[in-house]
C-alpha cells in the first residue's frame, strides 16, 4: 500500500474532508520542547469535530461506498466510543441512516454524545455486556438487512482516510519532521500515516506506542502475524485492542520491534494530569500515548523536530478520581497496606506517631471486627514525595508492625481499593 497511488488517494481524501471540517491544528508545545530540549509539535486530533481522528476514516469509507453507486443507504458499526461518534457525524453529513451497536454498559455520556452528533440520522442499539457481543450483533444485523459494516480500523478505505493526518501535518509543519510518534490500537491510524510517510518522508523515524495492557502490534510482530491477546486492560479504551487488524498489520509488518513502545496505564494517568494541569489540554488515555513516551525517548529526540499525534480528547471527567489515584500510585506518592493493628485503647494513637510530617492517611478501614487481640486495617497513605515511604517503612519495622504493601497487587488491590 506504500506507493504513489496510496499517496494520491490520501491527498484526495484529505481534500474531500474539507467539506466537513478544517484541518486539525499542528501546535508547537513550548513546555515539552523546553523539557526535552527538542522541537515538539502536537497534531491535535483531540480538536476534530468529534474530538478524535476517527471521523476521518469513517468519512472516507462512507464517501467511497456512496461514490460506487451501489445504492447503499444504511451503515452499521459497533463501538462504545470514538468510532461511534465519527460514524454518527458522517451519517448526518451524507444524509444516510446509521445503526450503531453499543454495549449496554456504555456510559450515558458517550451514548448522549453519539446521539447528538448523529441527530435523527442514527439509531443506537444497546446490546451485550461486552464489545464482542455488540460486534456480533452488528455483523448479524448487516447480514440480515444488507447494510454496510464500517470497521473502525480493518478496512483499506478507513486506513486511507486516517492517512489524512499525515497529509495535513506535512503541509502545516515549517520543515520535515525527524520523528513522528503514533498511538496504536487496532492499527488504522498508524498504518495510514506509515504508508503515507513511506512515500513522502522515508527518512522520518516512526515510533509506535501501545498501552502496556493491550500491546497487540508488538505481539503480532513477534508472532509474524496478528494474534489475539489472552488478556486486555481496558483502561485505555480508545486503544486497548486484543488483536491488531489484518489490513493494518500488512502496512506495519516491517516495523522494527524496537520502534514499538509500551506505555503503562498508571503512567499514562500521570501524563493526562500533567497535560491537563500544566497545559490546559484535555486528553483521553489513548490520546496521551504519544506524549507519555517522551521521557523514554529523551536521548533520541534531543535537538530533533518531533510530532506527537494526540489522537483523542473524549475524556469523561467522572473518571478523573481514578486517573488521579493511578497517577499518584505510579509516582510513588500513594500506597495501600494491610496493617495488623492491636485492638486496645491507644493503639491508633501509637500508630499515628509513626507517620512523618508529610504523610497523610487517605483511607483507614477495619476489614474485620471481632473480639480478637489484633485486627486488620486497610490503610491508604499519601505523601508529598516518594522518598518518604522508605523512611516510613523503617519506622514501622522498628516498632514491630506487621504490614503488607498491596499497592501493586492487582487482584487484592482491585477487591479492596
Amino acid at each position: 500500500m506504500a506507493d504513489r497511488a496510496f499517496g494520491e488517494a490520501a491527498r484526495a481524501a484529505t481534500q474531500a474532508m474539507r467539506a466537513v471540517f478544517e484541518p486539525t491544528p499542528l501546535m508547537r508545545n513550548g513546555h515539552l520542547s523546553a523539557r526535552f530540549d527538542a522541537d515538539i509539535w502536537l497534531k491535535r486530533e483531540d480538536l476534530s469535530p468529534v474530538r478524535s481522528y476517527k471521523i476521518r476514516g469513517a468519512f472516507n469509507a462512507m464517501r467511497k461506498v456512496l461514490a460506487r453507486g451501489a445504492g447503499q443507504s444504511r451503515f452499521v458499526c459497533a463501538s462504545a466510543g470514538n468510532h461511534a461518534q465519527g460514524v454518527a457525524w458522517v451519517c448526518r453529513h451524507f444524509g444516510v441512516t446509521g445503526t450503531i451497536f453499543m454495549p449496554v454498559t456504555t456510559p450515558q455520556q458517550k451514548i448522549a454524545k453519539t446521539r447528538a452528533f448523529g441527530g435523527g440520522a442514527i439509531e443506537i442499539v444497546l446490546t451485550g455486556d461486552y464489545f464482542d457481543q455488540s460486534l456480533a450483533a452488528a455483523q448479524g444485523f448487516c447480514a440480515e438487512r444488507g447494510a454496510h459494516f464500517l470497521s473502525p480500523f480493518d478496512d483499506d478505505d478507513v486506513i486511507e482516510g486516517q492517512a489524512s493526518v499525515a497529509v495535513e501535518m506535512l503541509a502545516q509543519l515549517p520543515a520535515p519532521p525527524d520523528v513522528v510518534i503514533l498511538p496504536v490500537g487496532g492499527g488504522g491510524l498508524s498504518a495510514g500515516v506509515t504508508s503515507y510517510l513511506a512515500t513522502t518522508m522515508p527518512e522520518t523515524l516512526l515510533v509506535y506506542v501501545e498501552p502496556a495492557g493491550g500491546a497487540s502490534l508488538a505481539a503480532a510482530l513477534a508472532a509474524g502475524g496478528p494474534v489475539t491477546l489472552d488478556r486486555v486492560d481496558s483502561f485505555v479504551d480508545g486503544a486497548a485492542v486484543a488483536r491488531i487488524g489484518d489490513r493494518p498489520f500488512r502496512c506495519l509488518a516491517e516495523v522494527a520491534p524496537a520502534q514499538v513502545l509500551a506505555a503503562p496505564e498508571n503512567r499514562i494517568c500521570a501524563t493526562i494530569l500533567e497535560m491537563l494541569n500544566g497545559e490546559g489540554i484535555v486528553l483521553e488515555p489513548a490520546g496521551a500515548l504519544s506524549v507519555d513516551v517522551l521521557p523514554v525517548l529523551a536521548d533520541r529526540i534531543a535537538g530533533r523536530r518531533v510530532i506527537c499525534v494526540t489522537s483523542g480528547g473524549n475524556f469523561d471527567f467522572e473518571r478523573l478520581p481514578e486517573v488521579k489515584e493511578r497517577a499518584m500510585r505510579f509516582s510513588g506518592l500513594k500506597k495501600y497496606f494491610l496493617l495488623r493493628l492491636p485492638q486496645r485503647p491507644g493503639a491508633l494513637r501509637d500508630f499515628l506517631e509513626v507517620l512523618g510530617p508529610e504523610d497523610d492517611i487517605a483511607r483507614f478501614e477495619y476489614l474485620k471486627k471481632s473480639a480478637r487481640n489484633f485486627g486488620t486495617v486497610l490503610l491508604g497513605i499519601e505523601t508529598a514525595t516518594a522518598g518518604n515511604f522508605p523512611a516510613l517503612f523503617e519506622r514501622l519495622d522498628a516498632r514491630g508492625y506487621q504490614y503488607r504493601d498491596i499497592t501493586e497487587d492487582d487482584t487484592l488491590g482491585g477487591f479492596v481499593i
